[in-house]
């Protein structure tokens, strides 16, 4: 029986296991400007299929020779066919404009497909200097900082941003005159900028035009983008499905295909097989139990990798991500291994981290990601592109294979649902002045990510636990793992599923025919969380003892609709107080409407909190839809459900 298994077993993994070559036919050499005799592994876009390969396809445009590189356009000033290299530079560097800046952020990872075995990474960083522009809050007085007056450079920015339809003053919502500074990444570590200082790009020069990792002038540093960087091809993998394909020293295309998914089959129908055939009990296990131990352990590889290749290939796309990208070990240095635990929840857990300015930080580590990745990339899709005094600060991330975390500002004071909702003594009791700022402040967030960003963050998950506070209790917006992107100009968006928190999800998630998705859904959840501030309470109350508080704004309707106080948890009661309280239950009122069109707009939201009581006119009583069951028994079946899932404890 064993001869038999390997009369099978050799020929098919013979099969399996085969290198072959594949050769482009005969081509002549193409042309474009000052770069001539373009051969394999190059080819113009204009030169017959067989010619060159896809990957490294050049066209002609204006009489320049361009690479279009995963959407990125790279202008070619020459190509080394003795060295393998090609010196390519951003399309937006232009040497006789020092205001010039590049349009894409890079790292070594951009450019997979040049350079793909991991001794061609070591190579790579030997060809080429990472050079960072920072943009500063206030003058930084280093060597290190070159500084890039008197070019314009946030003019240069501006402009850029315009396009995209940014309605802020730049991408930070800055009012005030920002500085400008050029870093060459030497010894010198970007995660350890000065404070106040951002990554607005991140390039390559080469390595031999920069002198000990300095430059002495601004000049010079311009003068050595728009010159360029160079890619090595040579061994570059051009990986599919099946095959394991490279560019080898004779610029030929060699390829070693190796079908696992046909190996596995073969694997399983011989697994079969040997349970068959064997007669005793040892020889199964002995023949069995190996493979399928290999089987499970190449589907759980093949799940984390997809995950893993699913963010890499979105951090790949992104030209505009203000974090920075930490490797795990200074993960964990930051936090002294995870020695400070600050909460965990259903997401993974928090942890107290410092940076090596000084800077106190916020790390989550994700244990579980959903779908592919997806909460991670909407993280940082959202929150890693936009910076808003109201909306928490992402300083960075971590990608290491299965291990995911997020590097966010510390929150000194913690969340907001500990002072509306804790009863515990040494909590901080709010004053409700204090209250309504906060309340302000959240609206101004939600209303900057609906309104004053390049495109529409959809939240889908304010509640208490997402805003945080800082040390001056200025509040700030945080979780994005449940938003979604969507242009300015649409007010709809389709969801395949209800997504956020029981008791502030918006109706239309779950009731269809109301009125589409759109941003009125996070003014249905503001409106939930402010009604909460205002009460200090939670709006569904199964142990209150009227049953008509059950549900606090149906209650607080019914209260202000007779001329009465609603009644709340604060000492500090007064005529000036009261008529805050009964502001913030108005607008709350009128944000939680069943019709996503009867709900203002978050600029409304702004316009009403900040204007005078006696402008308010009070709306419609809110309910669930026509045909709610009785009240009480749908609380309390919300309120049963929501208890039994985990609430999430953010970075505080």
């Amino acid at each position: 029986m064993g001869n038999l298994l390997y009369l099978m077993i050799i020929p098919f993994l013979l099969f399996l296991t085969t290198t072959h070559a594949k050769s482009n036919h005969h081509c002549p050499p193409s042309s474009c400007d000052n770069i001539i005799n373009i051969t394999s592994p190059f080819r113009l876009n204009t030169d017959p299929k067989h010619c060159g390969y896809s990957p490294f396809e050049l066209s002609c445009e204006n009489n320049l020779t361009v690479l279009h590189f995963k959407s990125v356009k790279y202008f070619v000033r020459s190509i080394n066919y003795a060295n393998y290299t090609i010196r390519i530079v951003d399309s937006n560097l232009n040497k006789t404009n020092c205001c010039s800046i590049p349009n894409n952020n890079l790292d070594k990872d951009s450019f997979n497909g040049f350079i793909s075995h991991s001794y061609l990474f070591t190579n790579f960083l030997k060809l080429t200097k990472k050079i960072v522009l920072l943009k500063c809050e206030s003058r930084v007085n280093s060597s290190d900082y070159i500084d890039t007056a008197p070019c314009n450079i946030g003019g240069s920015l501006a402009s850029q941003y315009s396009e995209t339809k940014t309605t802020t003053t730049d991408l930070h919502g800055s009012s005030s005159s920002p500085y400008y500074y050029y870093v060459v990444d030497g010894g010198f570590k970007i995660s350890d900028m000065a404070i106040g200082c951002r990554t607005e790009r991140r390039t390559f020069v080469l390595n031999q035009t920069v002198v000990n990792g300095r430059t002495t002038s601004y000049v010079d540093i311009h003068n050595q983008l728009a010159y360029g960087f160079e890619l090595s091809w040579q061994n570059s993998l051009l990986a599919d499905d099946r095959d394991r394909c490279f560019i080898n020293d004779s610029n030929d295309l060699r390829c070693d295909s190796w079908d696992s998914e046909l190996l596995w089959t073969f694997l399983a129908t011989m697994i079969c097989l040997t349970f068959g055939l064997a007669a005793h009990a040892g020889l199964k296990f002995i023949l069995g139990t190996p493979f399928v131990v290999a089987f499970l352990i190449y589907k759980w590889r093949r799940r984390h990798l997809s995950m893993y290749n699913s963010i890499e290939e979105f951090l790949h796309t992104q030209n505009n991500l203000i974090p920075i990208r930490y490797s795990f070990r200074e993960i964990k240095k930051m936090t002294q291994n995870f020695k400070n635990k600050l909460g965990e929840g259903g997401y993974g857990s928090v942890f107290k981290g410092k940076l090596r300015s000084g800077r106190i930080v916020a790390v989550k580590i994700l244990s579980k990601s959903k779908g592919n990745g997806q909460d991670f990339i909407n993280e940082i899709a959202t929150i890693g592109r936009i910076h808003h005094v109201n909306v928490v600060h992402l300083i960075g991330f971590c990608v290491h294979s299965s291990k995911h975390a997020l590097v966010y500002d510390f929150m000194a004071n913690g969340s907001l649902e500990k002072y509306i909702f804790s009863q515990e003594g040494g909590v901080i009791s709010l004053s409700c002045k204090q209250i309504f700022e906060i309340s302000l402040g959240v609206a101004r967030g939600i209303e900057y990510m609906h309104q004053g960003c390049y495109m529409q963050i959809l939240h889908f998950d304010i509640k208490p636990h997402n805003i945080l506070l800082d040390e001056n209790f200025i509040p700030k917006v945080s979780d994005f793992g449940l938003a979604r992107l969507c242009p300015l100009e649409n007010n709809n968006l389709s969801l395949t599923a209800a997504r956020g928190t029981l008791g502030y999800i918006a109706p239309e998630l779950f009731y269809k025919n109301i009125g589409g998705v759109s941003n009125k859904a996070d003014v249905y959840s503001f409106g939930m969380l402010l009604m909460e501030m205002a009460g200090k309470r939670k709006n569904i109350d199964a142990l209150a003892e009227n049953t008509s508080q059950i549900y606090f704004p149906s209650w607080a309707h019914d209260q202000l609709s007779h001329g009465k106080n609603v009644d709340v948890a604060t000492t500090d009661i007064d005529g000036e107080i009261s008529k805050i309280i009964k502001k913030m239950i108005i607008v709350a009122l009128w944000c939680i409407q069943l019709k996503p069109s009867d709900r203002p707009t978050m600029n409304k939201v702004i316009e009403l909190l900040e204007g005078e009581i006696e402008c308010l006119q009070m709306p419609p009583k809110p309910s669930l839809c026509e045909l709610e069951k009785p009240i009480k028994h749908v609380q309390e079946t919300l309120y049963s459900v929501q208890s039994t899932i985990p609430s999430l404890t953010l970075p505080r």
